[in-house]
């Protein structure tokens, strides 16, 4: 993921900087609580194409 990008890359519904996840190809709002696809290097920032984050990946208490 191109470093310059996630700079300028926000939550489109709060607007805050998003956390990449490099293995799950995916970033993370954890004030959404929310994870957005990462399709063939091209960050996917559709709501409805988002999934909810568990308990775990809110808490840290995942690696993977």
């Amino acid at each position: 993921m191109n470093k310059n990008l996630l700079e300028i890359l926000v939550s489109p519904i709060s607007k805050t900087p998003l956390i990449y996840r490099k293995e799950k190809e995916e970033l993370w709002s954890k004030i959404d609580k929310l994870a957005f696809p990462i399709r063939e290097g091209i960050p996917v920032m559709l709501i409805e194409e988002a999934r909810p984050l568990t308990e775990e990946e809110l808490d840290g208490k995942t690696h993977g």
